[in-house]
């Protein structure tokens, strides 16, 4: 049977039947053509069939790949990772009389290209790793690919400026990361993150919003097991030291952690300052 769908009374190409304007139009994918569905008029005869180039079944083999165009383009790179892969060659004439493929896949990547490409794995390994979501890596991969044009960190390990790109995006989402949760899935130690941080924010002349107690009182109270009300309690406590300025210049995190604890003493949950501490203490 030949492939034919009925397309909407609007067509988005402008394309009708001048006798029947409002009549709907038939596509024949198989002919290229599109039909009026009152009289039979074809008026147009460049239908590109959008849909798949193979047929699937269910006794092929598995692993095989029919697809004939290759991943998506990434604009992020300069030589925008366009490639052509030249399929294996059959008989004799793919082969010269050393048997030796005529043609082979020789794909040239450039330097900057290369040392792109391993920041942004670098970057999509580290915010598996702990359940970041797909729009905190790419602008991760945004202030990479800026630092990466500018050269404005020169002699910087590219390791030490992708963990700090992904701790400003953290930071700009509006899903803060403390530096030591960036540490433990990198390679780069808590201080030298912290120096890349500065400089990308300089070089960039971009900013970040401050940290407060409620961006980790979530995440605190739920790796010590504690209950929405110690939750709701330890963050009137946080908020009330804050407005005092009974705290002024100590971290957020301590305060947390200090509020936490207040609020599981006054409580049947109770949770000791080691405890605490060990929780508070991995994402300082």
């Amino acid at each position: 049977a030949s492939k034919v769908d009925i397309m909407s009374r609007v067509d988005p190409t402008g394309v009708h039947c001048k006798e029947h304007p409002d009549a709907p139009l038939v596509e024949d994918y198989r002919a290229g053509d599109q039909i009026c569905s009152e009289c039979g008029l074809v008026v147009g005869d460049r239908v590109i069939d959008v849909g798949s180039e193979w047929r699937t079944f269910s006794n092929e083999k598995a692993g095989t790949d029919p697809s004939r165009v290759g991943g998506p383009e990434n604009p992020l790179l300069n030589g925008s990772d366009l490639t052509t892969i030249i399929g294996g060659g059959r008989g004799d004439a793919a082969f010269d009389e050393f048997g030796v493929a005529k043609y082979q896949n020789r794909r040239a990547i450039s330097s900057a290209d290369r040392a792109l490409m391993n920041a942004f794995k670098e970057i999509n390994q580290m915010a598996d790793r702990i359940n970041l979501p797909k729009t905190i890596v790419d602008r991760a991969n945004n202030l990479f690919k800026m630092v990466h044009d500018g050269k404005n960190l020169k002699g910087r390990s590219n390791d030490a400026i992708a963990s700090a790109c992904l701790y400003i995006a953290c930071r700009q989402e509006g899903v803060p990361r403390t530096f030591k949760e960036i540490c433990a899935v990198s390679k780069i130690s808590k201080k030298e993150i912290g120096r890349c941080f500065k400089l990308i924010l300089k070089a960039l002349d971009t900013s970040v919003e401050l940290i407060t107690t409620g961006d980790f009182m979530s995440r605190f109270c739920s790796n010590l097991g504690l209950p929405n009300s110690v939750q709701k309690a330890a963050t009137a406590i946080a908020r009330a030291a804050v407005d005092l300025d009974i705290v002024p210049g100590r971290s957020p995190i301590s305060v947390a952690a200090a509020a936490i604890y207040m609020a599981s003493q006054a409580s049947e949950v109770k949770r000791s300052q080691k405890e605490i501490g060990d929780v508070a203490g991995w994402l300082m």
